[in-house]
């Protein structure tokens, strides 16, 4: 069952000229797009990062007050109770 193809349309050195022109536009313009972004996207890690020292010092800070609170909260609970 094999299907007749016809022959191959010439197709118009304009029509080829217009598909290459827009393929090429394209291109540049993805390569544009992606610089732009990147850029945008290294502005946002910036302020990320300096959002993240921020947080991880709280976060540190809360730790650190909470392992004393624990400590006196044991040392409450080891010492002997004067009756």
């Amino acid at each position: 069952m094999a299907i007749e193809l016809g022959a191959p349309v010439r197709v118009s050195p304009l029509i080829r000229f217009g598909r290459w022109s827009f393929l090429g536009l394209g291109v540049l313009y993805g390569a544009y797009h992606q610089s732009r972004l990147s850029k945008r996207e290294v502005g946002i890690r910036a302020i990320e990062a300096e959002k993240k020292a921020i947080r991880d010092a709280k976060a540190a800070e809360e730790k650190k007050r909470a392992l004393e609170e624990e400590a006196r909260a044991i040392a409450d609970l080891s010492s002997p109770t004067k009756k």
